[in-house]
């Protein structure tokens, strides 16, 4: 209920505050005002464990953890994830599973928050304590795997393949589940990731999420800023305005929370874009490169594939190969 109502509000600020003085104001500036906060997981009375149906982009659009572990499949929709220190485009199909007190972002692009779009958002979510089935149950042998499985997931696991697609139909059937089946589709849908050998560990190993509500805020407004100013030029002394710190201290302060210095940061979101532009196929590669706020092709070229292991025109080539 809480995401509903949340939902709800955001609707309503949608509204009253998509323009001030004439300047469009993104719905998700609201967030900045909001201190960010452990998320608190609720369950109906009758559940141990939540599933419900996103359909709106505002939720998730937060830089926030919990103690449950979360597993998501994006139906409808696309944009830019954050797990720990992994950044990537997330679109229709991806279904991610992220261990407890992980934080995590989903950033839909800026199209889903017009004012007259026609787009929508659908994504199923399941929230579990790793211990909602008792203290015993991931002791015993037969529930090494799951168990095991669940560790692993603190770096947060994309899952790919022929499991991915078994996984979205058993989450499909959940939603109308009601009792002990379940439970018993929960188990499932674990045990078929658990023995998946396609799956792929998003965080690094290293990464630090022991923030503090100060440090979360901070985080947040330095993601909040570098999304919608990431294609033009970002001089350090303003992200590090926003940050509220020096500029020297800027620096050292994003790369021991994140694991990366801010430039590589930013060459990831315009990467990103550059994917999302590329599976669109309505500009050429030139007009990505600056689009997406690199200087020179070469630039582009080199970055693109260090990031992605493929040249731009091998990327789009294989995207439209498999559509």
């Amino acid at each position: 209920m809480f995401y509903y109502i949340l939902a709800f509000l955001n609707c309503i600020n949608n509204k009253l505050f998509w323009h001030i003085n004439n300047n469009y104001i993104h719905p998700l500036r609201i967030f900045s005002l909001m201190k960010p906060q452990l998320l608190k997981v609720t369950n109906e009375p009758t559940h141990s464990f939540s599933v419900r149906q996103d359909m709106y982009p505002y939720i998730n659009n937060l830089w926030h953890y919990h103690p449950e572990v979360e597993l998501i499949h994006i139906r409808k929709g696309s944009g830019t994830q954050f797990i720990g220190d992994n950044i990537k485009r997330f679109t229709e199909g991806d279904i991610v599973l992220v261990g407890a007190h992980l934080p995590h972002y989903w950033r839909y692009d800026d199209m889903y928050f017009q004012q007259d779009t026609h787009l929508s958002a659908d994504a199923a979510v399941i929230h579990f304590a790793e211990n909602f089935w008792g203290d015993t149950f991931l002791n015993l042998p037969e529930s090494k795997p799951v168990k095991n499985l669940l560790e692993k997931a603190k770096r947060g696991i994309y899952i790919s393949g022929n499991t991915a697609h078994l996984v979205a139909a058993l989450i499909k059937k959940m939603i109308g589940s009601e009792g002990m089946p379940r439970i018993g589709i929960l188990l499932e849908v674990l045990s078929a990731i658990a023995g998946c050998t396609e799956l792929v560990f998003l965080s690094s190993i290293g990464f630090r999420h022991d923030f503090d509500d100060l440090e979360n805020e901070r985080i947040n407004a330095i993601y909040e800023y570098s999304l919608a100013n990431f294609r033009n030029k970002i001089q350090l002394k303003q992200i590090a305005d926003i940050a509220r710190i020096s500029e020297n201290s800027f620096c050292r302060y994003f790369k021991s929370r994140t694991r990366k210095t801010y430039s590589q940061f930013l060459i990831e979101l315009r990467v990103g874009d550059a994917c999302k532009l590329l599976i669109e196929n309505k500009l050429s590669i030139k007009q990505i490169c600056f689009e997406c706020g690199f200087k020179n092709l070469v630039g582009f070229h080199k970055y693109f594939k260090l990031i992605t292991g493929k040249s731009p025109l091998s990327y789009q080539r294989e995207y439209i190969k498999l559509g």
